[in-house]
This record gives structure tokens, C-alpha cells and sequence, in this order.
């Protein structure tokens, strides 16, 4: 399954500088934990994003149970929270706990290894949002520089204002959530905006489901799968294919989506700013002001915004370096706040580290109430692969 990299050797070896990575993780009061590669697969299909649901490797056991190899850490890593979070509680907040880990991951891809190696850091729990995001920022930024790598282009993005503004323009519920898969998937809004679409092909089955009791739907489609034989069509589960399915009934019902062409308007001009991070902000309050949107979780969502901002200088971080775009996403749907990616200048379509806050994550994993969480992960080998002083520097 492994392709070898460049220079012999596999993805799924540790080096003494990974190891240093680690190290520098768990100085910062980062438990390290190493969760079981073989992961039961439906929280990845209905929790990850397109991009991971579609690569990952897919095994049974003994008693037919769908398991997958770990394609990232930080649902394995909740999980581990949520089995055992009494043995790890953090300083920081008593109901939280910080991690970190090094390991393999595994996902098909095409020019880079199917297995590759991440390190990286969870912090679950904390309350103090705006620090908790600056350090696991400023922590990734540090250990990219112990790899040799202080040549880093960082982005900026955040779902929440996405949602605030959202929330702002009374945008329906099915309209958010499918523009909020558009967002994170990087595509355009037009299937989501009124007025923009073909017919459906599945127009008639459409009315037919129209006002029906979403379990009986769901349940038809799971006969008419299991009758086929089929367990999931394009990485989506029975559930969510009859989840779509319903919204495209309650949408053509209504006419249109929800998404008006107003509204794709100005979400638009949102995707467009870009900045350093104060500027970005100023430029996001003025389009709120223009469009007259008073909607108090939005300013809550600007004053978030920019006290992280504040945080993150107060770490020493070049801020004014950072640059934040409304247009970038990362390809997972369980971000509800703040994202970041560092990239190498000269190859900004892969990421060197990139994490976000997941609030609402531990809960779709089965905790009673919401938790706050924060991580980031490191691609180590794209930092020893790319790194300009590779030669010079003591990267394993």
C-alpha cells in the first residue's frame, strides 16, 4: 500500500527531528496519545469532508462491521477524549485536556504516499477561545521552525463569521447547511442559489417524498439500497443520501433553495476580502454596516475575530504577515471557527500544517453537550520534502 518516498525509506518512519516535534508538543503540556489505526468508519464518512471521504481505505471484521485506516487524527484523538477524558485532565481547564501525537495516517492519493506521516495537537475543552487558537497556531508555527522550515505562508479563514453572516441573512436551514458544504468544499454557489438550477432528473421522486416523514424516507432509501446491494454511493451513507434528498423535495417545494440571489451576492463580496488579519476584519465590518445586518452573533463573531488577532501578536507571531481570505476553506466539514493552513511559498496547494476549531465535533461523537476543541496537524513528510535548507538543516 506504502509508496517508497524520495530518498528510501517509508512514510510511516519517525526520524529523531519528528520526534523533537513531539517532544516540543508535549513541552507545552500536550499529552501524547496514539489512537488504533483501525477507526470505525461512519464517523469519517458523515463528519469528514469530500476530499477525505472519497480516499479512505475501508476494511471489515470478523463480524462485518465497516472499520477504515486512520485517515487523520483528530476524530480518532475526540474519540480517545470522550472514552478517557477522566485520566487527562488539563491545567488549563478542569474539564478539558490537551493532546498530541505522531503517527501514520492513510488515504489514497496520487502523486504523494498513501501512508504519510502527521504530528499534531488537540487542545479539548478550553473555554478561553481566542488564546486556545493563537497558541495551537503559535505551537505549529514554533515546530515547523525546529523542522528548518521559517519559510512559511499562513492563511487565515473562519467558519464562524460564514455562519454568523449566514444566520445574519435568515438564510433557511437546508440553504445553510448546503452552502456551508459549498464553502468547505472550495466550489461555487450556484447549485445553491435560486433560480440557477436545471430541472432535477429525480424530479418526480422529489414530489413524491414531499411532506414525508423523514425516517420512513430514510428508511425507503435503505431498502432500495440493500436491494441493490449498495451500502453507500459516493462515500455518503444511506442517511445522507436521503437527507439530500429531502432537502432538494422541501427546496423544490419552496421553489428554490433559500439562497437568494441577494444574499449569493454578499456572501460573495465576502469571499473576496483579503488581508492581513486587522485589515480583513475592518474590510468585514464595513460590508456588515453597508448591508445594515444587526445580527448580535455576528458582532460577537468580529470581536472573536479580533481578540485572537490580539492573542496572536501578544505570542510574538508576524501577524502582519498572515494573510486572511472569506474564499479559503478546508475540505472538512466539522470546522465551525477559525482555520489556518501553512503553506510553502512557492507551493500554496499544499499544506505544510493546517488546523481549526471544531466546536461542535465531540458532540456528533456522542458527548451529551457541546465541546469546545482546537488542533492542528502537521504533513512531515511534505516539511522534509520541501524544506529549502533541507541539506543543512538535521532533518531526518
Amino acid at each position: 500500500m506504502t509508496r517508497p518516498e524520495a530518498g528510501g525509506g517509508t512514510a510511516g518512519e519517525r526520524s529523531q527531528e519528528h520526534l523533537r516535534l513531539l517532544a516540543h508538543f508535549q513541552e507545552a503540556g500536550y499529552g501524547a496519545v496514539t489512537p488504533p489505526v483501525l477507526q470505525p468508519v461512519e464517523p469519517f464518512l458523515e463528519l469528514s469532508g469530500e476530499d477525505i471521504r472519497r480516499r479512505i481505505f475501508v476494511t471489515q471484521d470478523a463480524t462485518g462491521s465497516e472499520l477504515c485506516l486512520r485517515p487523520e487524527f483528530t476524530i480518532p484523538v475526540c474519540r480517545h477524549h470522550l472514552a478517557h477524558a477522566p485520566k487527562f485532565s488539563a491545567p488549563k481547564d478542569p474539564q478539558g485536556a490537551d493532546y498530541s501525537y505522531l503517527g501514520p495516517v492513510f488515504r489514497l492519493a496520487g502523486d504523494e504516499p498513501d501512508e504519510f506521516l502527521q504530528a499534531g495537537i488537540e487542545s479539548v475543552g478550553r473555554t478561553d477561545t481566542p488564546a486556545a487558537d493563537a497558541e495551537v497556531i503559535g505551537l505549529a508555527l514554533e515546530g515547523l521552525a525546529l523542522l528548518g522550515r521559517s519559510d512559511v505562508a499562513v492563511r487565515l479563514g473562519d467558519m464562524g463569521l460564514v455562519d454568523a453572516l449566514l444566520d445574519a441573512l435568515s438564510v433557511p436551514p437546508t440553504a445553510k447547511r448546503r452552502t456551508l458544504r459549498a464553502l468547505a468544499a472550495g466550489r461555487s454557489l450556484d447549485a445553491v442559489t435560486n433560480g440557477l438550477r436545471t430541472e432535477d432528473p429525480h424530479a418526480g421522486l422529489l414530489a413524491a417524498i414531499q411532506g414525508q416523514d423523514p425516517k420512513g424516507v430514510r428508511a425507503f432509501v435503505e431498502d432500495v439500497l440493500s436491494i441493490a446491494g449498495i451500502s453507500r454511493v459516493g462515500g455518503r451513507s444511506a442517511g445522507e443520501i436521503a437527507e439530500r434528498f429531502l432537502a432538494k423535495a422541501s427546496a423544490q417545494a419552496s421553489g428554490g433553495s433559500g439562497l437568494n440571489p441577494e444574499n449569493r451576492a454578499l456572501i460573495d463580496r465576502y469571499r473576496a476580502i483579503e488581508g492581513d488579519p486587522d485589515s480583513a476584519a475592518a474590510a468585514v465590518r464595513a460590508l456588515v454596516q453597508e448591508a445594515g445586518l444587526d445580527h448580535p452573533p455576528l458582532d460577537a463573531a468580529l470581536d472573536l475575530f479580533e481578540e485572537r488577532t490580539g492573542f496572536m501578536a501578544a505570542r510574538g507571531l508576524a501577524v502582519e504577515n498572515f494573510r486572511f481570505s472569506g474564499g479559503f476553506a478546508r475540505n472538512l466539514d466539522y470546522y465551525t471557527g477559525f482555520i489556518f493552513e501553512g503553506t510553502a511559498p512557492d507551493a500554496p496547494k499544499l499544506p505544510l500544517v493546517g488546523g481549526g476549531r471544531y466546536d461542535g465535533l465531540l458532540q456528533h461523537l456522542g458527548s451529551p453537550v457541546p465541546v469546545p476543541a482546537v488542533g492542528c496537524a502537521v504533513w512531515l513528510s511534505r516539511v522534509v520534502a520541501d524544506a529549502p535548507t533541507a541539506k543543512d538543516a538535521t532533518v531526518g
